[in-house]
């Protein structure tokens, strides 16, 4: 067990947060993160309110332990969303990729503990004065949805920990112990993990994805559609698509046109490796086996546990 600011706050063991990533999380991942003693999330950004709804009941009936659903507040029906979310009771939500004083006040009201996801020490103040109980600052090297500074992981952590007084959870690149060590040096309370769950055997990614992904070389993949937010994916024929339109100026709604609605879940969950968008962090690279989540807990912790002590 290590105690902190971020096991008290959550009610859990280990500091350790998988990522609500779409097509990845759903209630068996999700479950398995916190029956290991860390937090799981749910991925409400590829789920239909009912399917959402669904897996909130499943991830109760597999687990006693706390558990959260990740909110992109650019979710179309994030009223109904969040109206659903505090009937259910659910009891943690992350929020990204909006502003945190819009819903913040009502989920508190809730009893609700409410994240939000940053990628720069201003935005973290702006979070913390909403009234978020903490905070994940994502570095440069996350996959998916990512911040348009370019600010990495050993930059940004330093900088938002000296910026809020809450307490600051850690993303971008992390997969091991020595880079959750390296987050706890830097000065965060926790860690959030993407990646490595994402190609765990409880993902619902597909198994084409994930063997894409653990095939990766360094540099294989790319941050791109900063004009829409930014998004870290591999290079495929849809990435050489949005680079070739990018290097002539196009525009916003071009780039939503080549990017369409379905993009992300024909590569991540339905594994078109070519037409769909493969949105993975840049420590694929140095992921090499499917593993379970308590496999994946048991060599974090045993690696964290040897550095803390010296040995």
């Amino acid at each position: 067990m290590i105690k902190n600011r971020i096991t008290d706050l959550f009610g859990i063991k280990y500091p350790i947060v998988a990522g609500g990533m779409v097509w990845c999380s759903g209630w068996r991942l999700a479950s398995a993160v916190s029956n290991s003693g860390g937090l799981g999330l749910l991925g409400a950004g590829s789920m239909h309110l009912p399917t959402l709804e669904e897996h909130i009941r499943k991830c109760k009936a597999a687990t006693s332990a706390p558990f959260g659903v990740n909110i992109p507040m650019f979710y179309p029906q994030i009223e109904e969303l969040i109206d659903m979310v505090i009937r259910e009771g659910v009891k943690i939500v992350f929020t990204s990729a909006g502003n945190p004083a819009i819903w913040t006040p009502k989920l508190k009201e809730a009893g609700i503990t409410v994240v939000h996801v940053v990628s720069s020490s201003k935005f973290a103040v702006k979070a913390q004065g909403a009234g978020v109980d903490a905070v994940v600052a994502e570095g440069f090297e996350a996959g998916g949805h990512n911040g348009r500074e370019e600010t990495t992981t050993m930059v940004l952590i330093p900088a938002v920990c000296k910026a809020v007084d809450i307490p600051v959870i850690a993303a971008g690149g992390i997969s091991s112990g020595r880079t959750m060590m390296a987050a706890q040096v830097l000065g965060a309370e926790g860690v959030q993990i993407g990646t490595r769950f994402a190609l765990s055997a409880e993902s619902s990614a597909s198994e084409e994805f994930k063997r894409r992904c653990l095939s990766l070389p360094e540099g294989d993949t790319m941050l791109c559609l900063k004009k829409i937010g930014g998004i870290r994916m591999i290079k495929n024929d849809v990435y050489q698509r949005i680079k070739e339109a990018e290097d002539r100026g196009a525009g916003v709604e071009e780039l939503k046109e080549i990017v369409g609605m379905r993009r992300p879940k024909r590569g991540i969950f339905e594994g078109d490796l070519n037409e769909g968008m493969l949105e993975i962090g840049e420590v694929a690279s140095l992921i090499d086996k499917v593993e379970t989540v308590q496999e994946i807990f048991d060599d974090i912790l045993g690696e964290y546990t040897l550095l803390d002590s010296g040995d």
